[in-house]
């Protein structure tokens, strides 16, 4: 990388380095924009960046995983920054951050910024919200922000819901913003309150499983999935005072089910609700040691996502299927967004090798794909390496 930055942006000045983690969510989906619990982890896969403060207002930002055979990196002055990019469109979710710090009143100049990532592209891990914590965090330090860690993942997902336009929750934000090694995060999407659970699988590995179906959630059905579940919304709080739907239990919603006009809607609803009833649960479970109960509730979840919010496709639940089978898988379920990207596994140690073999040989003759495995730690949130 640093042979890279002084090919690429010169001498001038010596980078410091950083790095955002992407993160996986062990349940809880499709609940954060919906005012519900999430518990995400960050994770050891993620992207790493070395950067330098500049003189004068140039922001100078390159990408050894999607510039590669360029080698002129994307330049503009930052009180430009006021559309998305047509030529480079991975930059606007920089761009969208630098804009939103300056809509905050924070003092902001140039930087010359080299981005290197291990996250796969397209699998749901979070490198949009990795990338965006990621160039926060590098502005705070290197222009003295002293902007905390929620306040970071709040602007990153102003940046990702205006200036992207990809209508987001708050989830993968902050779990990148905010992860702790060792420890997942149950965090309360309405209040932004969090707690950190101990991730203590000493006889056990999270295994995440790339169906390599790439998603791209700001062209898929995701924005319409916010707006049904807005229309059962706005069914609902006409015969029931609540402001988001996930203040519901699934009893409460039954009782007030009448009021939903659209079907759809109403399925929409029915997970939001439920998924965020079966997320407090594997939070407690996961205190309390409980795997085997934690592992019902995240194949509960897959069965949710795909039949009543219908985000998965045949390659994610072919791979659900295919663990749930398998001795020694204590869980599976999508994780992400949807519409492709991975599912995470939690599987006894002794059991691996075994997963990895029979799960990979018979997605292949299932799909026709190859799927690709990470065995994953978890991590701490966006730092500055020193």
């Amino acid at each position: 990388m640093r042979d890279t930055f002084t090919k690429i942006f010169g001498t001038a000045h010596e980078p410091e380095r950083f790095f955002a983690p992407g993160r996986v969510n062990l349940i809880g989906e499709h609940t954060d924009h919906e005012g519900g619990f999430v518990f995400p982890c960050a994770i050891n896969l993620g992207i790493d960046a070395l950067a330098a403060k500049t003189p004068g207002n140039t922001l100078r930002l390159y990408s050894m995983n999607f510039d590669a055979g360029i080698f002129q990196p994307f330049e503009i002055d930052i009180d430009e920054i006021s559309e998305k990019s047509e030529l480079r469109s991975w930059v606007n979710y920089p761009l969208g951050v630098v804009s939103v710090l300056k809509s905050h009143g924070y003092k902001l100049g140039g930087a010359d910024i080299l981005y290197n990532g291990n996250l796969p592209g397209g699998a749901g891990l979070s490198s949009s919200a990795a990338i965006e914590v990621l160039t926060g965090k590098i502005f705070s330090e290197l222009y003295n922000l002293n902007i905390d860690g929620v306040s970071m993942a709040r602007f990153s997902q102003e940046a990702e819901n205006n200036f992207v336009g990809m209508n987001c929750g708050i989830m993968d934000q902050f779990a990148v913003s905010m992860g702790r090694k060792d420890h997942a995060v149950l965090l309360n999407c309405s209040t932004l309150e969090y707690l950190y659970a101990p991730l203590e699988l000493a006889d056990y590995k999270i295994i995440i499983t790339n169906s390599n179906v790439p998603h791209s959630l700001a062209g898929s059905e995701y924005n319409l999935r916010r707006q049904q579940c807005e229309g059962a919304l706005a069914d609902i709080q006409r015969v029931k005072k609540i402001s988001c739907l996930c203040e519901l239990t699934p009893n409460e919603l039954d009782e007030v089910s009448y009021a939903v006009a659209d079907p759809v809607n109403l399925k929409r609803a029915r997970h939001a609700v439920s998924e965020n009833a079966r997320a407090i649960r594997a939070s407690e479970a996961l205190k309390s040691g409980d795997l085997k109960t934690f592992g019902k509730l995240m194949n509960a979840s897959h069965v949710s996502l795909r039949d009543d919010y219908q985000v998965t496709v045949t390659e994610l639940d072919t791979l659900a299927s295919l663990a749930w089978g398998l001795d020694g898988v204590v869980g599976s379920r999508m994780t992400g967004g949807g519409f492709g990207g991975c599912t995470v596994s939690i599987v006894e140690n002794g059991a691996v090798d075994g997963f990895i073999d029979k799960v990979g040989a018979e997605y292949s003759r299932l799909t026709g794909r190859k799927a690709d495995f990470y065995i994953i730690e978890s991590s701490d949130g966006a730092k500055k390496i020193l």
